[in-house]
């Protein structure tokens, strides 16, 4: 008989440790008996696995469980809680910067709002000091950061860590890989750039309300509108990884001049600083604004609640659109969409149905309850999920 090849030896057994891997983090907690048995690799596998497992930090274990009725009680094997990674994010008004682990929890998160504006390397400067209170209070805690992920509004090439053009920060070909290497010095996996539609819609697939759809358009409204597409729950990000921008479809021909050099796109009616301007709303931070908005609807104020309505209307209007072009039947919203959803629900539904009757059905429609965390969530999470499927890179 012809011995396996030691590199084919290799490649089963960082196959296997991502299996039994994947089993202990579907459930609450596993024995090495009962991965064996939701696997089907042996018991001496499994032990050797777990070993190997244990070593990387990823798991640990944890109290006495029996293997049924009968059987030997066995260690308990659960996710270490404390192996996580860095979520960051650069919007136009905002940065923030968060950690989460393996189990999807956000441990730490801290947001900055700052004047729009500032070059790559100014932003970054700050985000930099950001990230490293949120990694000190983190590693205080006892975690250690294996990783992390920075989204950003615009059109980005990961390979390279460059931003090809975020028409709202106002940067074109800005190169971030020396940037993203500071964020995170010293981590096993580095830091990648990101989309920041695109890391929230992923966000949503693994910790929202993605879990309801396979397929769905996840769109967040910031001063930009940004969506992100989900098929079969993997992201669908196009040939050159720019699909899903629905910020810029276009609602009104003649409408508004938009940042992106366009006319009429949906972000020119439905972006924050667009709706603000049509209820007569001023301020001078994001947060103060929209916590003006918010108390002018609950106040009945006509004019805020027609801002609203139309926002609604044309936001219907481009999902619409996106809908029948993609095929998909579910939308969920994030941002300041979800913080209007009592106000900007029911103009959306009269849109969809208006436009595309029985396309996106009302079950189809979600508001996101991830808040602010969402893409930075989705940035930490991409990294955490390349943790699960290759945990044989974490050896030494």
């Amino acid at each position: 008989m012809q011995a396996e090849a030691p590199g084919r030896v290799q490649d089963v057994r960082r196959q296997n440790l991502a299996v039994a891997l994947g089993a202990i983090q579907r459930t609450e907690r596993s024995t090495r008996a009962e991965i064996a048995a939701r696997t089907g690799l042996t018991k001496a596998s499994v032990s050797s696995l777990v070993a190997g497992l244990l070593e990387t930090g990823l798991i640990e274990e944890v109290g006495v469980t029996r293997d049924g009725e009968r059987g030997r009680p066995g260690s308990g094997l659960v996710l270490n809680r404390q192996r996580g990674a860095l979520g960051a994010e650069v919007n136009v008004d905002y940065l923030a910067a968060g950690v989460v682990d393996l189990l999807g929890e956000v441990r730490v998160h801290e947001v900055v709002e700052r004047p729009p504006g500032g070059s790559p390397e100014e932003v970054l400067g700050e985000l930099r000091a950001l990230a490293r209170r949120a990694t000190t209070a983190a590693e205080a805690d006892g975690m250690v950061l294996l990783g992390g992920g920075l989204a950003v509004p615009g059109l980005v090439d990961p390979a390279h860590g460059t931003v090809l053009t975020a028409p709202n920060l106002g940067w074109r070909n800005a190169a971030l890989a020396q940037h993203l290497e500071a964020l995170l010095p010293g981590a096993p996996l580095g830091v990648v750039l990101s989309n920041e539609a695109n890391s929230a819609a992923l966000a949503e697939l693994w910790y929202g309300h993605g879990s309801s759809f396979r397929d769905y358009l996840y769109v967040s409204g910031e001063v930009g509108v940004g969506g992100g597409l989900i098929f079969g729950s993997e992201l669908f990000a196009g040939p050159g990884g720019h699909a899903g921008e629905v910020g810029h479809l276009v609602v009104q021909p003649d409408g508004q001049q938009c940042s992106c050099g366009g006319r009429g796109c949906l972000e020119t009616v439905a972006g924050q600083h667009a709706i603000f301007s049509a209820a007569g709303i001023d301020g001078t931070s994001t947060a103060d604004r929209m916590a003006a908005l918010l108390g002018a609807l609950d106040a009945g104020s006509p004019e805020a609640a027609r801002a609203v309505e139309t926002a609604g209307h044309y936001l219907g209007v481009a999902l619409a659109s996106a809908a029948r072009m993609v095929n998909v039947s579910a939308v969920i919203l994030g941002g300041h969409f979800a913080g209007l959803q009592k106000w900007i629900r029911p103009s959306l539904l009269r849109s969809l149905d208006s436009y595309a009757p029985g396309v996106v059905p009302p079950d189809g429609v979600a508001f996101s309850g991830l808040g602010q965390t969402a893409a930075l969530r989705g940035a930490a999470g991409s990294r955490l999920r390349e943790v699960f499927a290759s945990p044989h890179d974490l050896l030494n």
